[in-house]
This record gives structure tokens, C-alpha cells and sequence, in this order.
């Protein structure tokens, strides 16, 4: 289990993307019976839920934009979970903080894995890596002005 650095939903591979769809679904359906223990995504419940729902949107507004066929139902019913079941004070639809520079390097990594055992394309793996370019650059010159 995994839940892919927010950043690189727009350039996952629809393979990832549709897994991620089913991993939230997988998530949601652990966590409410109680049964989520897998060290990779156990962080959500530290968090407002509000935050998973934030996550969830973002991979289901991915998928429509890339016109891939889900069932939304799922949609709502994570919604009715993470809006019944109020875990945090804050009630924002924030970002994970576990999603930070270092996960994000840490996804690529396995996204590369991915790609070096032919489970990802030429063509995919090029938009990743042009994604990876430009982040760097912006750190760059992020760290220039400062």
C-alpha cells in the first residue's frame, strides 16, 4: 500500500493512477474497521480525515481529466466517512505533511524501480522524469533568491 506523493498524481502512469483509485478505496474500508496497520499509509489516521478526502478528490479529479472511467460511488462514500467520522480539530482538506520533499524523492525511486522492470513505459516514465526536471529547477532557483 502507498498513497503516491500528491505532486505526482498528474503525471502518474494510468496504471498507478487506477491503482491509487483502489488503494483509497482499500484504505477507507481498513481504517473503518479498524484494521489499518500497513506502516506505508497508517500516517492518514494522525490526521484530520478531511485530509484523506482532500487526497481522494485529487486523484478522482485526475482521473476525470485523463476521461478514466471509475466508479464514483466510492467517491461518496469516503466522503461520508471522513465527514461523519471527524478525527482532528482542524476540519481543513490540508495536505499531508508526510508528503514532503523527501517522500516525494522517495516516490520517484519507486516509480524508477518501476520503469527500470519494464512496468512503465518509455513515453510514461519521460513525463516523470520531465516532472522531476522541472521540480528541481524551481528548488533551484528557489534557493537562489533566498
Amino acid at each position: 500500500m502507498r498513497l503516491w506523493d500528491y505532486r505526482l498524481l498528474k503525471v502518474l502512469p494510468k496504471q498507478q493512477l487506477v491503482s491509487q483509485w483502489r488503494e483509497c478505496i482499500a484504505i477507507k474500508r481498513q481504517w473503518e474497521k479498524g484494521t489499518l496497520k500497513h506502516r506505508l499509509v497508517s500516517y492518514v489516521m494522525d490526521h484530520d480525515r478531511c485530509y484523506f478526502l482532500a487526497y481522494v478528490i485529487r486523484v478522482g479529479n485526475e482521473m476525470v481529466k485523463r476521461n478514466i472511467n471509475f466508479q464514483r460511488k466510492y467517491a461518496d462514500e469516503i466522503a461520508e466517512f471522513c465527514f461523519n467520522h471527524r478525527t482532528g480539530t482542524d476540519g481543513k482538506m490540508g495536505l499531508y505533511p508526510e508528503h514532503n520533499d523527501r517522500y516525494l524523492q522517495q516516490c520517484l525511486y519507486n516509480l524508477e524501480e518501476k520503469y527500470d522492470r519494464g512496468i512503465i513505459s518509455d513515453e510514461e516514465w519521460a513525463k516523470i522524469e520531465e516532472f522531476w526536471d522541472d521540480f528541481i529547477r524551481e528548488k533551484l532557483m528557489e534557493e537562489n533568491d533566498e
